[in-house]
């Protein structure tokens, strides 16, 4: 994993359009660019030292590690401006310290599309591969400057699940993201898409 004990490492907070969340932008490299973890809970992060000390606040509810920002979402019943200073110093000294931000050997898992076979068609196939190409390429850098992360999870007889990691798990404004954007964007480069769902958000 990239080591920055080296230099000095500033971060600054930055809001992002889901109010519980807020992206810690930093100036070294975390991940490799366009990948990113999503962390819902303690549970899920025992792969990442990092998230877990993060974990450790107990206003803490999600971590979600990109290329060169975390994005931390709390519990709501805390303002931002009494939690900022203590995180910006935590992620300043914690980096700087060269702590380890993922176990050796870890690697980020990308969606890849469903290999033709007795539940896919190869029109299928061919099909998630365009969407996924489409979100990786069009989608998923606007979402990450909001803080999130977006991801493939199936196509099926023209609908498209989509998973939302970050800031845009449980964002008010997700769903009219999803509708209004993400959706209109697949369905015009990808005309047999008819709509697109978030895995676990009502619409």
């Amino acid at each position: 994993m990239i080591n920055n004990t080296a230099k000095t490492v500033s971060v600054y907070a930055e809001a992002n359009p889901n109010p519980e969340s807020m992206k810690f932008v930093m100036n070294v490299q975390l991940l490799p660019e366009g990948q990113s973890v999503d962390y819902p809970n303690l549970e899920s992060a025992l792969e990442s030292p990092l998230a877990q000390e993060l974990f450790n606040f107990d206003y803490v509810s999600r971590v979600f590690i990109a290329s060169n920002f975390v994005t931390v979402t709390k519990t709501a019943d805390l303002e931002w401006v009494k939690l900022i200073p203590e995180l910006r110093t935590f992620l300043k000294s914690y980096v700087e310290a060269g702590g380890p931000i993922f176990n050796e050997g870890f690697e980020v898992k990308k969606a890849e599309a469903p290999v033709a076979g007795a539940e896919t068609s190869g029109e299928d196939a061919d099909i998630s591969k365009k969407i996924i190409d489409l979100l990786d390429n069009y989608v998923r850098p606007a979402v990450e400057q909001d803080g999130g992360n977006i991801t493939f999870k199936s196509y099926n007889d023209g609908v498209v699940t989509v998973f939302l990691q970050g800031s845009c798990s449980g964002c008010p404004s997700a769903t009219v993201t999803l509708k209004a954007g993400i959706e209109n964007l697949l369905k015009r480069m990808v005309p047999e898409v008819k709509e697109v769902v978030a895995d676990g958000v009502t619409v």
